[in-house]
């Protein structure tokens, strides 16, 4: 039996990149004191030779001179901060390096484009094995790494899953010792990937290795098999040719976060850049080729689902679906699993699939409106814009009465017409992608219905007919194509969804996302505590009932106040002295195997603790939960 080695891992690996019909490269051979050398010196990390043969291939009718002058802006790529000099070349692979030369007397301008995004066969894949790196003395080979055009976009570290100290964990420190030895080879990285052989990752530059994450499938369709080697499905799923083009160009994010200190006032900025897992680049692509479908643009993309088939779960697929129908679908992905960085990328690759069309983004929350905006305006350069949120009905209007472009978010409240049932038309362009966010709310229905209609004093004084807001959407965009997302399965016997988006474009439900460790697993014990309610107590819930069921969302007010006395009932003085005692009894029941090591009272202290520190998180129930504290017996605090 053969002995698994490093180097055996290391040779299957670069079989199956050549089965890929990568170029195959031994790093020695090229060093500048090879046999065939491609490098002047050993701190060069570009293959200069194959990148000019490639800029002119792709970049026909630009002078020689004009792509010297790209070649030379990526060159000189430098900062202090290493992610800073990784995100500008990022840009620059994305969108092309612009240059500006004097022709016959005026100054011209081009861009020069690094990869062609739209044929990769046009590009030149290299993989080279054992690629030494000399940067201020320190020595570095890497084991593997991958070139688009001579740029070097993926570093593969390999461990021996024999050898019980060649772990994951320290193929990921070795990547970070690569990092700060040798950071020339990283400002043109893309993708970073962590095997021993049976296990394999892929990251980021800046992930942490909690966010390397397995990629699960070889062909887009179905998962692979857990027999199968991890490593072989990452660089045939993955690092396909079209593939690792597609994730470079659509499915990596600079994120921007600003943090302000208390003390001296100082904002600074971070970044973190992120990749998309698989189950997001395959969800994306799927709801591209819909889009594209239900506007009826056409699509060469398959329409992918890597996830369950709807047909799994006793559901219809979006893929039987009419040419457009303007029903894009619904991605149904769980919470936790980055449904909202989902929702990025699919932006920013269907904005230049659609040649900049609008798209609408619509919440039904004021503070899931302002959390997937700021998602979104962390993320611009994947948008190649700005996003704009609409703070009333007249600005939603204002913007959404363009000519083209524009990522806007609206919540769905101010679809509601100021008066009458018909909202008017904003713009019948066909260019125009409404994403609606928690798709499966019922508010989205098309349906009319009779409520009450109330005075100012709440008094009823008739009757009214209102619409579901998915009517005044097609009232003001009757031409737009409608794409949802949700985190929460939609129930066979709603039919206000699939009318409003179609059917499920793609499935990742909270038992592939806690396999997949995108979700943490929940252990959830049921404990009951009742409510005693007064007469008056019923009423008052009954009444909320009915309200909820039928009274339109331009009543919030009224809503807000009343579940401001169904919080009381639920937090009241009885009610929380029973949940404090319950949770200081249990959490006691269940620590009696450890009380030699801790004390009754520190149980107390504890619990205490936590709760206090749950206040501070200043929610709707912080006072309730505060309660809680007070509520332990005076011998126990």
């Amino acid at each position: 039996m053969t002995k698994l080695t490093e180097s055996a891992i290391e040779a299957l690996a670069i079989q199956l990149f050549e089965r890929l019909g990568y170029t195959v490269i031994y790093a020695p051979d090229i060093a500048p004191d090879g046999d065939h050398p491609e490098r002047a010196r050993y701190d060069e990390v570009l293959l200069t030779g194959r990148l000019e043969k490639a800029l002119q291939r792709i970049n026909p009718g630009i002078t020689a001179a004009v792509l010297q002058i790209a070649l030379k802006e990526i060159e000189r790529i430098h900062s202090p901060e290493l992610l800073t000099s990784n995100e500008t070349f990022h840009r620059l692979l994305t969108e092309g390096v612009k240059v500006s030369y004097q022709q016959d007397g005026n100054e011209r301008g081009d861009i020069v484009w690094l990869i062609d995004f739209e044929h990769p066969e046009n590009n030149e894949f290299v993989v080279a094995n054992q690629f030494t790196v000399i940067e201020n003395n320190q020595k570095k080979r890497p084991d593997i790494v991958v070139f688009i055009n001579g740029l070097p976009v993926v570093v593969i570290e390999l461990k021996n899953a024999a050898d019980e100290n060649a772990t994951m964990q320290s193929a990921y420190r070795q990547i970070g010792t690569y990092q700060q030895t040798i950071p020339g080879l990283f400002t043109y990285n893309a993708i970073l990937v962590i095997s021993d052989g049976l296990e394999a990752k892929a990251g980021s530059l800046s992930a942490g290795l909690s966010r390397f994450m397995t990629w699960k499938s070889a062909d887009g369709k179905t998962e692979a098999s857990h027999l199968v080697s991890q490593l072989g499905t990452l660089i045939n799923g993955m690092l396909n040719k079209s593939t690792l083009v597609d994730l470079i160009r659509h499915f990596i994010v600079f994120e921007k976060s600003k943090k302000e200190d208390l003390k001296t006032g100082v904002i600074s900025i971070s970044t973190v850049k992120k990749l998309a897992a698989y189950h997001q680049y395959y969800a994306v692509n799927a709801a591209i080729a819909s889009t594209l479908r239900a506007a009826d643009c056409g699509s060469e993309l398959p329409a992918r689902q890597i996830r369950q088939n709807p047909a799994s779960y006793g559901l219809p697929s979006v893929a039987q679906q009419s040419q457009g129908g303007k029903k894009a679908g619904v991605v149904w992905h769980k919470q936790g699993s980055g449904k909202s960085l989902s929702m990025v990328f699919y932006t920013g690759k269907i904005v230049l699939a659609l040649n900049n069309p609008t798209i609408l983004v619509i919440t039904d929350r004021n503070d899931l409106d302002d959390q997937l905006f700021d998602t979104f305006a962390a993320s611009s350069q994947l948008l190649r814009q700005e996003p704009k949120q609409a703070e009333d009905r007249q600005q939603l209007k204002e913007l959404l009465k363009v000519a083209s472009g524009g990522v806007i978010f609206s919540t769905i409240q101010k679809f509601q017409p100021e008066q009458g049932n018909v909202y008017e038309e904003l713009s019948s362009r066909g260019n125009i992608v409404v994403i609606v966010d928690e798709a499966h709310r019922t508010q989205y229905g098309f349906s009319a219905k009779t409520i009450d209609e109330k005075d100012a004093q709440g008094e009823v004084i008739g009757k009214k007919v209102v619409y579901g807001f998915a009517k005044y959407l097609r009232d003001a965009l009757p031409n737009a194509t409608y794409l949802g997302f949700t985190g929460t399965p939609i129930e066979k016997t709603d039919v206000n969804t699939p009318a409003v988006f179609g059917d499920y474009v793609d499935i990742y439900d909270i038992a592939q996302a806690v396999e997949d460790g995108a979700t943490v697993r929940i252990y959830y014990e049921s404990r009951l505590a009742k409510v005693a309610l007064s007469d008056e107590g019923k009423k008052l819930i009954a009444g909320l009932d009915e309200e909820l069921d039928q009274e339109d969302l331009s009543e919030t007010g009224k809503a807000k106040a009343k579940w401001t006395q169904i919080e009381a009932l639920v937090g009241s003085e009885q009610r929380i002295r029973n949940i404090a005692q319950d949770i200081v009894s249990h959490f006691e029941a269940r620590q009696e195997d450890v009380q030699s090591r801790i004390t009754g009272s520190n149980y107390s202290v504890i619990l205490a603790s936590l709760l206090y520190a749950w206040k501070k998180r200043g929610n709707s129930v912080a006072k309730v939960e505060f309660q809680c504290i007070e509520a332990i017996p005076d011998t126990q605090k």
